[in-house]
């Protein structure tokens, strides 16, 4: 299963190249955000994360129920974040 989990962002790494770094859940990982390239996230901003792209800005009110939400998944979840923590796009 794959799923889109929250993730907020820390910083913009390299503005040129679209990517910045996200932390889900504890674990932080250079992702693209360039499908947002029209409405650039800033730091301390959510996003909607999958297979290392951000997919949407979400507010964090929304990104924190889905945390919540996604966390009841138990495996899947955890799956997930395991992934998530030893994947690279770089």
């Amino acid at each position: 299963m794959c799923l889109g989990i929250p993730g907020r962002i820390v910083e913009i790494t390299d503005a040129t190249n679209c990517l910045a770094k996200v932390e889900v859940s504890g674990v932080r990982r250079i992702i693209s955000v360039r499908l947002l390239a029209n409405d650039m996230p800033e730091p301390d901003e959510w996003v909607l994360v999958h297979v290392g792209f951000a997919m949407a800005k979400i507010d964090e009110t929304e990104a924190l129920l889905t945390l919540a939400a996604v966390k009841h998944l138990g495996e899947a979840y955890s799956d997930e974040i395991q992934a998530f923590d030893s994947s690279s796009i770089i």
